[in-house]
């Protein structure tokens, strides 16, 4: 009997997750998806209107070691979990921002993005905290912020650490012009099958762990939301600077100590599905993109991690940590 007991509770328990797996919905701002850790809310006026940008702020808030960790495109403030448990063990106070139009913070109907103006309002929020220096650390299109921070804010760098960064090419030279509504498009059509498809070929050279599908959650949540259509407009507006953008030429103008964290089996080039006619150069190549940047950033130290792609900091999260230990503690 109670073997029969055990085996009704166990299908009952299945069934309850499978329901909520196919019933899971997250609004705009990811309301019900749970972050590592307290999420807290900046408010600002920008652009004629009230934004809120949510961030996390862990760590003893009187020490005197600081880190911002900036996104990437595809994730928000969430991805970060690990390594600021390890930093916190560091004693670093790590703040952690969704910038606008990523994760919880706002969604804008109409804003223009610009990595001037990510920079700016990461200013702002360290503004507001009475944080007046920081390493700025910046992954993937986050790289594009930091590089743009570290230009136009240097007196906040301590340190400015770029990981597999996108920016280290000038995308919109070699790229066709493409209006808002092709980003859009794109964006509208996306699935949950397609998204991990695109991570597994891109970002982990075709494996794939499962750890990697709890990165994916927030998305199957808004992809399943009736506020889809307006996440997927941010999205599709936060390709304008990745290709109008020219960070690579603003690489020269950083004063603040540099380090350039690279995975360089990484080849994510944006704009390669659409590159100007007779443009035969190949994008993304960051065994390549990696040296030149470090050229370009007087005093810079390049930290190659061979055989890694764009997420070292899941794909082998000992060997990031390394890098970006011997960084911090240089």
């Amino acid at each position: 009997m109670n073997k029969y007991i055990l085996m009704l509770v166990a299908f009952f328990v299945l069934s309850t997750q499978v329901l909520a797996e196919e019933t899971l919905k997250y609004n705009k701002e990811l309301d019900g998806f749970e972050y590592p850790f307290e999420v807290s809310t900046f408010e600002f006026n920008s652009q004629q209107q009230v934004l809120k940008m949510r961030y996390m702020d862990v760590g003893d808030k009187d020490s005197d070691k600081i880190i911002v960790l900036l996104h990437g495109k595809n994730f928000s403030g969430y991805y970060w979990e690990k390594v600021a448990k390890d930093l916190l063990k560091k004693k670093y106070r790590v703040i952690m921002p969704d910038q606008i139009g990523f994760g919880k913070s706002s969604k804008p109907d109409y804003y223009q993005y610009s990595f001037g103006q990510l920079g700016l309002n990461t200013k702002s929020l360290l503004d507001s905290l009475g944080i007046k220096k920081a390493v700025i650390v910046g992954h993937s299109m986050g790289g594009m912020v930091a590089a743009t921070f570290a230009v136009n804010h240097s007196e906040y760098v301590d340190k400015l650490i770029l990981m597999n960064p996108l920016g280290l090419e000038d995308y919109g030279k070699y790229a066709q012009v493409k209006d808002v509504n092709f980003f859009y498009k794109r964006e509208l059509a996306k699935t949950l099958k397609g998204a991990k498809g695109y991570q597994k070929k891109n970002y982990y050279d075709g494996d794939w762990d499962p750890e990697y599908d709890k990165l994916l959650i927030p998305l199957k949540g808004m992809l399943a939301s009736e506020d889809w259509p307006v996440v997927a407009w941010n999205n599709a507006l936060t390709y304008g600077p990745i290709f109008s953008e020219n960070v690579v030429a603003r690489l020269p103008d950083i004063t603040s100590e540099t380090f350039l964290i690279i995975g360089t089996r990484d080849k994510t080039g944006p704009g390669r599905g659409w590159k100007k006619e007779g443009v035969t150069r190949k994008l993304g190549e960051y065994n390549k993109l990696g040296k030149n940047a470090q050229k370009l950033i007087k005093g810079s130290t390049l930290l190659e991690l061979e055989g890694l792609g764009h997420m070292t900091l899941y794909e082998d999260h000992a060997r990031f940590m390394e890098a970006l230990n011997t960084a911090l503690d240089k």
